[in-house]
């Protein structure tokens, strides 16, 4: 296997990561809506993730720092062509990162009222814009001879794309009402675990339509391998939550994102960026690739330092492994 195989697999696994963790913290985001009675409760599920939210967004400044440094051309083109939605998803990351911070800082009700709503709004619009973008990845853009997208915004609203959209805004969504069910107690768990119910099945129809579309039009033996894998995680995961076994149904939910993720790369390759105007244009991992010596380098220094930031950061979840609810939140807390 060359050193940009190596990569390319090594680009899929931390997008695997970034879904799996920033995914259930999306989810959490979404459901100080959808979950939370009041604010003591928002406050509860804004706690399950306050102490990990900002080191899962590691993973997203991770893969894409490989991806500059391993194929810059496909991140040159990335960029360029989706530059719109992938400013919105940062310009939501910004704002979210502030309202975790910003929500206690006063204790008026207007202005945590405007940061709650800031955190459900940038939790969700990137739970959906991700999907888009990898649903356009993976059926392919307007790229030209000179490996340069030619297309528009509007190219990037396609059935194919927005269905995955769906697929990622209800399965974080799921992910993170597991993940709530996991980190709580009382009342607000067995809420959690009812809506979980309900999202899981609204996410096994859509993920269902989408990987079987991903299949007929791009798939081949493996991708089916890793389908077949997410689809029976999935089934487990709602069964998990039916019977009251969080940590099975999380485990089980975050196997789902692993595999759906790792069937999209398994239908890119050896495409990193498919041309729908000509095969032969296609961004591959050969012509998008640096060059071997800068790979090389890459390897060596990702072997030593990738190890220390998973044990960091799996320290960090078993320190802040227990339940909480309601009764921890003091009266005057704000």
């Amino acid at each position: 296997m060359e050193l940009h195989d190596v990569w390319f697999v090594l680009i899929a696994v931390l997008w695997i990561g970034y879904f799996f963790l920033e995914g259930f913290d999306f989810g959490v985001g979404i459901l100080t809506k959808l979950l939370a009675r009041d604010r003591k409760e928002r406050r509860v599920l804004i706690n399950t993730i306050g102490p990990v939210w900002d080191g899962n967004e590691v993973w997203l400044l991770t893969a894409g720092g490989a991806t500059f440094a391993a194929f810059p051309e496909w991140y040159a083109t990335l960029f360029s062509g989706f530059y719109l939605p992938l400013l919105l998803i940062l310009i939501c990351l910004i704002i979210r990162g502030v309202a975790f911070e910003y929500r206690h800082k006063r204790d008026e009700e207007r202005w945590q009222t405007n940061w709650e709503h800031a955190i459900f709004w940038t939790s969700l619009v990137p739970a959906l814009l991700w999907g888009v973008a990898f649903g356009n990845i993976v059926r392919g853009v307007k790229i030209d001879r000179d490996m340069e997208y030619v297309g528009n915004f509007w190219d990037l609203l396609n059935p194919y794309a927005i269905l995955g959209g769906l697929v990622t805004l209800s399965l974080f969504t799921f992910h993170g009402s597991v993940f709530v069910a996991l980190k709580t107690v009382g009342d607000i768990r067995m809420r959690a675990r009812k809506l979980a119910l309900g999202l899981g099945l609204l996410t096994a129809v859509l993920a269902l339509g989408f990987l079987i579309w991903t299949q007929a039009d791009k798939g081949d033996g493996k991708s089916l391998v890793a389908m077949i894998v997410a689809v029976l995680a999935l089934v487990g995961a709602i069964g998990a939550i039916k019977v009251g076994r969080e940590g099975w149904s999380f485990a089980l939910s975050g196997v789902t994102i692993a595999a759906a993720v790792a069937m999209l790369f398994l239908t890119l390759f050896p495409n990193v960026m498919p041309s729908s105007l000509d095969p032969a244009w296609s961004l591959t991992v050969t012509n998008a690739s640096s060059s071997a010596y800068t790979l090389k380098i890459m390897t060596w220094c990702a072997g030593i330092a990738t190890p220390v930031v998973l044990l960091y950061q799996g320290w960090t979840y078993w320190v802040f492994r227990k339940r909480i609810g309601t009764q921890h939140i003091a009266a005057d807390a704000h």
